[in-house]
């Protein structure tokens, strides 16, 4: 592992495979996400979206895939392919940095709407764009995620066409969703739309706007929140543990919001409510169960949208409620577009302009997993496993900015881990399903 921290090779660490990966070996190596789009492109027939005992959505091939569909999922999968901005448009931006990206501004704000600032997470910002986008007349419809009506402590894809819906949607979801499983059907409605999600979920159908021109056409706008990774349903499930509940008393299950961050609250069919705070659910990173694919996410940071928003920590950490407050990063010409009318309609109030510095600074973690993330991908790949194809997203860049012994013990860690298959998965099978090995025992 000597070449840690002195490779200055391309930014491609690994070529595309030659032979592209089956589905189960992208979930089995940790690089699946759960968004669902390979099942919009394959079809259910084909491949069909489970709960795993680990409590992840994961795709399974309902028949053997041929080569043509595993190359096509293979292009567009965040967990294969991952590219950043095109150059053109790092080269054009107003502000620029090796971490943080391109940027046409970075700001601090929040939804104008009181009610709509309180109940959304930090700022409301999103939830605020996604209403003045409906409004406006700039789309037909959102897609994004709210919780399940049937199901509260679990997520589930959302379409609103009206204002009201997209704040009932408000609110972080941590546990998993498949916002693209459907995502052919979105674009044969042929209508405008805005998708609001994960990082991971921009960059897939950025990956799709390669290989189908709808996506251009009808998706009018990409918003994303700055991503500190997606937990299993099994951290929320030992929430419940902990208060001795069981899932279908459930009649609220709301992560954060009502403040900001506001608490976990918990409500029960029968009346009964609980609440945590966002420090006493997240207090033990060691338990915070996120999945593998997030561990060497090299885009967090929502590069590839067109407006991003973060939390914005002023305390160094949410120990109290905090003033309501987004980071926003505008990316591109046509998001600059909707934030100027968003603002001159009164649906965002700035509080003041911001930098790539002061971001780092409230988002320090995000700073730190940029600057690893190389080394990391450099180990496993060293170990002999799969490994994304990253382009554009500055990441040996980023690595320099480390001394050569912190990428070694960052490249070594990973390399050690995933030799030991610590950071792959099980095969994906469903909860409760009996699985055989080799040799016919369960």
């Amino acid at each position: 592992m000597s070449d840690l921290g002195r490779d200055r090779s391309a930014e491609c660490i690994a070529p595309p495979p030659a032979i592209p990966l089956s589905l189960a070996e992208i979930v089995e190596n940790g690089l699946c996400i759960g968004c669902g789009l390979c099942r919009s492109l394959a079809g259910p027939q084909e491949i069909e979206m489970i709960m795993t005992p680990e409590g992840r959505l994961r795709p399974v091939a309902r028949v053997a895939l041929n080569h043509s569909t595993l190359t096509r999922i293979n292009a567009v999968c965040p967990g294969t392919r991952i590219a950043g901005p095109p150059p053109s448009q790092t080269a054009t931006a107003a502000l620029t940095d090796t971490v943080w990206g391109p940027a046409e501004r970075v700001s601090l704000g929040y939804a104008g709407d009181p009610a709509v600032r309180f109940q959304a997470s930090s700022g409301g910002v999103l939830t605020a764009l996604g209403q003045f986008l409906l409004t406006s007349g700039r789309v037909n419809f959102v897609l994004h995620v709210s919780a399940s009506r049937t199901a509260p402590m679990r997520s589930e894809r959302q379409l609103s066409f009206d204002a009201a819906s997209v704040l009932e949607g408000a609110g972080s979801r941590y546990g998993p969703v498949a916002p693209l499983e459907n995502f052919s059907e979105i674009l044969a409605r042929g209508k405008p739309f805005a998708l609001i999600g994960k990082p991971c979920d921009i960059t897939a159908v950025r990956n799709l706007a390669r290989h189908d021109p709808r996506v251009d056409k009808y998706m009018s706008y990409a918003l994303a929140f700055v991503c500190g990774g997606a937990s299993d349903l099994s951290k929320s499930e030992q929430v419940l543990q902990r208060l001795g509940l069981a899932e279908d008393e459930l009649a609220l299950f709301r992560y954060r919001g009502y403040g900001n961050p506001g608490p976990n609250r918990i409500e029960t069919k029968d009346g009964r409510a609980f609440q945590l705070s966002y420090r006493q659910l997240w207090e033990d990173e060691d338990k915070w169960m996120i999945q593998p694919r997030c561990k060497i996410c090299p885009d967090a940071v929502g590069q590839v949208a067109d407006i991003v928003a973060s939390d914005a920590w002023l305390n160094g950490g949410p120990a109290v409620d905090d003033e309501a407050l987004n980071g926003i990063i505008v990316r591109t010409r046509r998001g600059l577009e909707l934030f100027d009318a968003a603002v001159a309609a009164g649906v965002l109030a700035i509080k003041r302009e911001s930098s790539f510095a002061e971001l780092g600074e409230l988002q320090s973690h995000q700073t730190r997993k940029r600057r690893a993330v190389w080394a990391r991908l450099k180990g496993i790949a060293i170990a002999g496993k799969p490994i994304p194809v990253v382009t554009d997203l500055a990441l040996e860049d980023c690595a320099r900015q480390n001394a050569p012994a912190a990428n070694l013990v960052e490249g070594r860690g990973a390399r050690d881990r995933a030799k030991r298959g610590r950071l792959g998965e099980p095969r994906a099978v469903r909860r409760g399903e009996v699985v055989i090995v080799k040799d016919g025992s369960p």
